[in-house]
């Protein structure tokens, strides 16, 4: 189902990574990804995640906190009974994982802009298929997925209706506005407000949302480690100044976890 991101022609296995008609090669990494990311289709050296803001998240989620949204994202997922489907912005590949062993017999595809995370995250589940490749511009066919997973990521919404089978959806996992407050109350004098129903205004004709459900949880973090790593892995650890962020690592903290799920079906 793979296609060559420079032609979009199909893409076969050839040796160690894979070629399409008009012999554009991409091999695979020794980590076990394919490199679909041309140079021509890069904004920056190296799109995406750095390592620090990668082993950050690696370290976080590995050690739980967010267990409870991971479980329900693979529980929904598992009730959708995708023959193929694709994470769209993997990251380090910790949701991608529950979503693989949830779907045990079908055909998983995952991809992110940054190489770092992708070499961390194909480690996890080797029996993926793991895509270095821009959001823009999926290297898979046309109506090639049933389920589409995109969890704290940027959207391209005309890419996910090209992607989706008819009947097929995307589920979306991502902030509520009381998400983090107390954190957020402790890094600035103003916290910004935002729409955490905004998203549903892009959605293209041809798609619906069917289903939406929010999980809130409260989580206690007694940790320095755990709220340095909760810092870098979000934009809150730039955002911030150095002071604030430094008060925020220094004393354990209870934040507010809460977390929108929606499905949005193909028509």
């Amino acid at each position: 189902m793979l296609t060559c991101p420079i032609c979009q022609a199909p893409l076969q296995t050839l040796d160690n990574g894979v070629t399409c008609p008009a012999n554009h090669r991409f091999d695979r990494a020794r980590q076990g990804y394919l490199n679909l990311l041309p140079v021509q289709h890069k904004n920056s050296r190296d799109p995406g995640d750095n390592a620090a803001m990668v082993e950050a998240r690696r370290r976080f989620l590995d050690g739980g906190h967010y267990a409870p949204l991971a479980q329900r994202l693979a529980k929904l997922a598992a009730g959708y009974k995708p023959e193929r489907w694709l994470d769209i912005g993997c990251g380090e590949g910790y949701y991608t994982t529950q979503i693989a062993d949830a779907l045990p017999q079908a055909d998983g595809y995952a991809l992110d802009i940054s190489r770092e995370a992708v070499k961390r995250a194909c480690k996890r589940s080797p029996q993926l298929t793991w895509l270095v490749a821009s959001m823009a511009r999926v290297p898979l066919a046309d109506a090639s997925c049933q389920l589409l997973a995109s969890v704290f990521s940027p959207l391209d919404w005309q890419e996910a209706k090209r992607l989706l089978a008819p009947g097929g959806g995307l589920l979306r996992m991502g902030p509520t506005r009381e998400h983090l407050m107390e954190l957020r109350q402790k890094l600035y004098d103003e916290v910004r407000d935002y729409d955490d129903q905004k998203h549903l205004e892009l959605i293209p004709d041809g798609m619906r949302l069917a289903h939406s459900e929010t999980l809130t949880f409260n989580l206690h973090l007694n940790s320095s480690e755990a709220r340095a790593d909760l810092l870098a892995m979000t934009p809150h650890g730039w955002r911030a100044s150095a002071e604030r962020r430094a008060a925020v690592i220094a004393e354990p903290c209870d934040v507010t976890v809460a977390i929108r799920y929606d499905w949005i079906e193909r028509l």
